[in-house]
This record gives C-alpha cells, sequence and structure tokens, in this order.
C-alpha cells in the first residue's frame, strides 16, 4: 500500500488536485478537511465559541463523524446526516481553522485518520499531514501557490456553488486563517522537513495533479505507485 501526504494553505487546491491525483492511481482520497469542518459545524449549530477549549470539548461525546464514499466520491457524515456543502462557506473555514487547533479535537479524529491510511492505498490533504497524521508516509508534498491567485481559486468556487462572495473578501479570510493555522501550538500547519514543495500558481487540476503523480514516481519508481 502507499501513502501520499498533501499539506498547504487554503486555495492551494489540495482537495481537488488530491481527488485527480486519487482517480488516476485508482486510490482512496481522504479529505481531512471536512472533518474539522464537521466537527465547526456542529458547533457552530450549538452556538459555542470555536475557540473556547473547554467548551467545545464537551461537546465531542455529543458527536459521530464518518466518511462514506459512494460512486467513489468521498462524503462526510455529521450523526448519521450528509451535510454536503454546508461546511464549504467561507465561515466554516473559520471554524474549522478554531477547532483544529484545540488538541481535544485533534485527538478525537486522529485515528479516524490514520486507521483509513491502515486499510488502504490514499492520498491524505490537510495542515499538518505529513508531520502528524502520517509521518511515515511514503511521500510528502506540500502544495502552494500566491496569495493572489489562491484568493481567485477560493472566489471561483464559492460563487460557483450560489455562495455570495468578493475577491477581497476571500483573500480576508484566507490570511487570517493561514496566519492562525501557522501559529497555533498544536500541530501548526508547516511543512515537515522532508516534504517537497510544488508551487502550482501557473498550473490547472490536471497539470498539477501530473506534477504530483511524476514526485510520487520520482520518489518511489513507477512500480511503486502500482501498490
Amino acid at each position: 500500500m502507499i501513502q501520499i501526504a498533501i499539506d498547504g494553505p487554503s486555495g492551494a487546491g489540495k482537495s481537488t488536485v488530491a481527488k485527480a491525483v486519487a482517480k488516476k492511481l485508482g486510490i482512496i482520497y481522504v479529505d481531512t478537511g471536512a472533518l474539522y469542518r464537521t466537527i465547526g459545524y456542529y458547533v457552530r449549530s450549538r452556538e459555542v465559541d470555536p475557540k473556547d477549549s473547554a467548551a467545545v470539548e464537551a461537546l465531542l461525546p455529543n458527536i459521530s463523524v464518518e466518511l462514506k464514499y459512494e460512486n467513489g466520491t468521498q462524503i462526510v457524515c455529521l450523526n448519521g446526516e450528509n451535510l454536503g456543502d454546508r461546511i464549504r462557506t467561507p465561515e466554516m473555514s473559520l471554524y474549522a481553522s478554531a477547532v483544529s487547533a484545540i488538541p481535544a479535537v485533534r485527538a478525537f479524529l486522529l485515528e479516524t485518520q490514520r486507521d483509513i491510511a491502515r486499510k488502504n492505498s490514499v492520498i491524505m490533504d490537510g495542515r499538518d499531514i505529513g508531520t502528524v497524521i502520517l509521518p511515515e508516509a511514503d511521500v510528502k508534498i506540500f502544495l502552494t501557490a500566491s496569495d493572489e491567485c489562491r484568493a481567485m481559486r477560493r472566489r471561483d468556487e464559492l460563487l460557483a456553488k450560489g455562495i455570495q462572495t468578493t475577491y477581497e473578501e476571500v483573500l480576508a479570510d484566507m490570511q487570517k486563517r493561514d496566519s492562525d493555522d501557522r501559529n497555533r501550538a498544536v500541530a501548526p500547519a508547516v511543512a515537515a522537513e522532508d516534504a517537497i514543495l510544488l508551487d502550482n500558481s501557473g498550473l490547472n487540476v490536471d497539470e498539477s495533479a501530473d506534477a504530483v503523480i511524476r514526485l510520487v514516481e520520482e520518489k518511489l519508481g513507477k512500480q511503486g505507485t502500482d501498490r
């Protein structure tokens, strides 16, 4: 089996690229950010401050988060309910960033993520996959792009989903989340020492996916991707 870890900031296209790589290689894609967004969604629904560690931790026994795959697509269920795009709003991005800084939340989701990787060949994206979740991953990639490029991508993604926003709003939210994620005390969003840096500012999804696959093949050899 093979483990590929993709870390990087918001808007770098981690999820989109990871999905494309998973399809090309025939392995499972794990969207870890969706797990934290789901916790954030529940916290928001209970009108709890996502930065109140004690209050958020008190909610965890009431939360069941499950990853499912339907027709090859990953869905995340909260207490049995598929939340769909409700976890993909800018507000949920900030909630996800806040709750992900809480040690109890990270511990709550850690085993869920590792268990999937133990049983399947996976590509997993997030903020600390190569440093914390899968420190022994076969290939670690830190995917990034310019702030301007990332903000434009995220704005277009949100508008396509019918979520009204502006480039300026997305850029401000993204830069705040970047700062929060980099500077949190627990599992900060930084590149693993052995991660390969890939800037995809000038690449589309297919080009980015092919670049990732080339890096995987360079690291493991052509046969390594067939494990």
